[in-house]
């Protein structure tokens, strides 16, 4: 902030320089703004919903315990049924867990290690007129189904997310700095987009779409590409985005809450927020034209989610530069001419660090009100947010284009390699209660009731797109001239802002 005001009064007093550092900081306190206005507008829904619904659980591997708790809760609020799809591996551990709660639970298995073709599987097999997507390690709190499907009484929305926390967040600093971000996202992002009816990603913990939506769009889920290449990453964002296309809107349940596992490790950490800025972005592009037409401000938004961190490459490329060549106004000079050098510096760095923190504090009240003891870290929230953060997302826009898979969980697909003895056909074994099976079509074992529903699904055809999917997951990665593209772009970024820099 205290930068920020320097180089603006400079800039605003007719000086020639450009300080991308002031646009920067214009950027982050005009969205801020916007979020505070449009949050303060937020109500949870009060209403009642009476409809059925399926819980789907997708899962590679899990520590028994963890996945047994997770079931149980579940189970407690009494879904109309939930259905555990076991990708990748057999694991028998799983399933048992998964029959300790029958008949309630019921579990299936596909060996292709993929969480988009699982959520598929599900989904079919799913009877419920809401669909329950769950991460296998989430667990819910009391009430948690009950207040999600309350928003469904409005019948103009399609999709519902919950408020989500990390899950015994003081184990470490990475715990702990997740929580933050989630309840800062919690407290400003996510109730400012629901006002609009426009929740750009409904995070995938827990989630919640009328499945009569995802039976319409299964198809592009399982086969849309970007740049040429299918990716398996963002799988929440896909079907937000498929939602709101369809006409529907997606809202923010903050009475729902869940809580969800963190990674303990560095290296696990960057994996997983590697794979979100990926998908957030390729999607934002993917998603772009149709925003800008029906949903500007979200645009906005997710635009300004893309160009921040580069912004702030060029605001340190700038510093670096002027720092070197010693061009450029020196705001400091009174200050080392008032106090010496020594005394100086130690003044100018001391105000930086203040206004800083002051600055982030105020951005971050709301998180504080709830936990104050947290002011003391804003330094380190400050330095992760920002050392971490940006150069993932930098590195994420220009790997776009690259194949992934859920490369966070042992065993899932990564790279597009599946072993070439798995078969196309998915589900290879069946546990749900109540349910008479019929002839085994195409591979895929169907019961009565998917068949009586079979009109339902508007022509759209889950098994043949599955089996697309799967077959592009076994096929080996290729060259793509496509993934390119990425890289001239944010390459065209950075030039022009060492041309500002260099010429301003």
């Amino acid at each position: 902030m205290f930068i920020f005001i320097l180089q603006m009064r400079h800039m605003l007093g007719g000086h020639p320089e450009i300080y991308l550092f002031a646009f920067y900081s214009a950027l982050i306190w005009f969205i801020w703004v916007c979020k505070v206005v449009l949050s303060g507008g937020y109500q949870p829904f009060t209403g009642r919903y009476f409809g059925s619904t399926s819980v789907i659980v997708p899962v590679v591997d899990e520590p028994e315990e963890l996945f047994r708790e997770v079931l149980r809760r579940m189970v407690a609020q009494e879904p109309g049924e939930v259905i555990v799809v076991i990708n990748g591996a057999r694991n028998r551990v799983l399933e048992l867990v998964c029959e300790e709660f029958a008949p309630t639970v019921g579990w299936t298995h596909t060996p292709v290690a993929s969480k988009r073709i699982a959520l598929s599987i599900g989904i079919e097999l799913a009877s419920g007129d809401i669909a329950v997507l769950v991460d296998s390690d989430t667990l819910w709190t009391k009430d948690t189904l009950a207040e999600l499907v309350r928003p469904f009484a409005d019948s103009s929305v399609g999709g519902v997310t919950t408020r989500q926390r990390i899950l015994e967040h003081e184990r470490s600093w990475i715990t702990r700095w997740m929580d933050w971000l989630e309840n800062s996202r919690a407290l400003y992002s996510m109730p400012a987009q629901s006002v609009l009816g426009q929740v750009g990603c409904l995070p995938g913990r827990t989630i919640a779409f009328r499945r009569v939506i995802l039976n319409r769009v299964m198809q592009q889920f399982l086969t849309e590409k970007f740049l040429g290449v299918f990716l398996e990453v963002s799988d929440d964002r896909t079907f937000t985005n498929l939602t709101l296309k369809a006409g529907f809107r997606t809202v923010y349940q903050y009475t729902s809450l869940v809580y969800t596992d963190a990674p303990l490790r560095l290296g696990k950490l960057f994996r997983q927020q590697l794979r979100w800025a990926r998908g957030s972005q390729y999607n934002t592009l993917r998603m772009l034209p149709w925003m800008c037409r029906h949903t500007p401000l979200l645009a906005l938004f997710f635009t300004l989610d893309i160009l921040l961190p580069f912004l702030l490459a060029g605001v340190i490329v700038g510093w670096a530069y002027r720092s070197i060549t010693g061009q450029g106004y020196n705001f400091y000079v009174g200050f080392l001419d008032e106090y010496g050098i020594t005394s100086g510096v130690t003044v100018v760095i001391g105000l930086m660090l203040i206004s800083s923190v002051l600055s982030m504090a105020v951005r971050q009240m709301r998180h504080l009100s709830e936990r104050p003891t947290d002011f003391l870290r804003l330094p380190v929230f400050i330095f992760l947010s920002t050392a971490f953060l940006m150069p993932v997302r930098l590195l994420g826009f220009f790997r776009m284009a690259h194949v992934s898979g859920w490369g966070t969980r042992a065993g899932a697909y990564e790279g597009g390699r599946v072993p070439a003895s798995f078969e196309v056909a998915p589900v290879t074994e069946h546990r749900t209660p109540e349910r008479v099976a019929a002839p085994a079509v195409g591979g895929t074992l169907l019961d009565t009731r998917e068949v009586r529903e079979a009109t339902l699904v508007h022509d759209v055809h889950p098994r043949a797109s599955r089996q697309r999917a799967a077959h592009q997951l076994r096929e080996k990665p290729r060259s793509n001239p496509l993934a390119a593209i990425p890289y001239v772009i944010g390459s065209g970024i950075l030039s022009l802002e060492v041309l500002v820099i260099v010429t301003f």
